[in-house]
């Protein structure tokens, strides 16, 4: 008598419980929060807003946070470049700096060695609970980098005119362009490599003001950098040096030199 009503009970718990997971007021509930129970084990949301922030040749993958209160949820990262596409069966390959990682952001710069896209994809972990993958929407090249004008330092060294350049790494050159400020000055270009080190460009006349404008180009995407604005100085015949207050026309990366080559 006991094993019939058990056996009953039960059957009635198994039809409300189809009733439930088959509910449409169910499948929708599950849709807004993706915690769902899988045979009975909680599996955690997939991390989502996957995203590449990509400047100067650094490329930032970030995405919103796993939330679980009082938890510290860690991710795991893995890309997959067109030779591991085309030629390794489709494999996942971990980031070097980001499996696992606890923030939810990752430096995937030295993952990405090549210009062709790239897939990247993140999951969640929380002890023995793991979410499903999460993958970059869109593939990611790293010919879409932002590129902008270094900081650059102008100052003199005697009457030598000298340029120091911020260190943006081992794939930029610098091209410099500089010319003494008066009409119809000739403007010179100087491909510059080395970083961080100041660079001579030109012996100054006392009296005269100077020039000077810069752009980045990385090879390896075969993409350039506006230029700086330009910066002026001026060595008195004291050998006194004297920064130009940046007053230059407009046009041209902002020369008051009237036949310059354009870049």
């Amino acid at each position: 008598m006991f094993q019939v009503e058990l056996s009953r009970q039960t059957q009635t718990l198994s039809v409300v419980l189809e009733e439930i997971l088959t509910s449409p007021i169910m499948w929708f509930f599950c849709a807004l929060i993706p915690c769902l129970l899988i045979d009975g084990v909680a599996v955690l949301p997939a991390p989502q807003n996957l995203s590449v922030q990509s400047t100067n040749m650094k490329h930032l993958l970030t995405w919103s946070p796993v939330i679980v209160p009082g938890e510290i949820i860690y991710y795991f990262v893995e890309y997959q470049g067109e030779y591991e596409s085309l030629y390794m069966s489709h494999i996942w390959i971990p980031s070097s700096w980001c499996s696992p990682t606890e923030g939810p952001a990752c430096d995937i710069t030295d993952d990405i060695t090549a210009t062709v896209p790239y897939n990247l994809r993140v999951r969640a972990t929380l002890g023995s609970q793991t979410s499903a993958w999460s993958t970059l929407q869109h593939p990611f090249n790293r010919n879409s980098t932002i590129l902008t004008p270094p900081v650059m330092e102008v100052t003199k060294d005697g009457f030598h005119l000298v340029i120091k350049l911020e260190d943006l790494g081992p794939q930029f050159e610098f091209l410099v362009a500089y010319w003494r400020r008066e009409p119809d000055a000739k403007e010179h270009v100087k491909v510059v490599r080395s970083r961080g080190i100041p660079v001579h460009l030109e012996t100054m006349e006392p009296g005269a003001a100077y020039c000077v404008k810069v752009r980045t180009f990385v090879k390896a995407i075969g993409r350039h950098s506006p230029f700086s604005q330009a910066e002026c100085v001026k060595v008195q015949e004291n050998n006194q040096f004297t920064p130009e207050v940046n007053q230059l026309q407009k046009g041209r990366g902002g020369s008051l030199c009237h036949s310059c080559a354009v870049f």
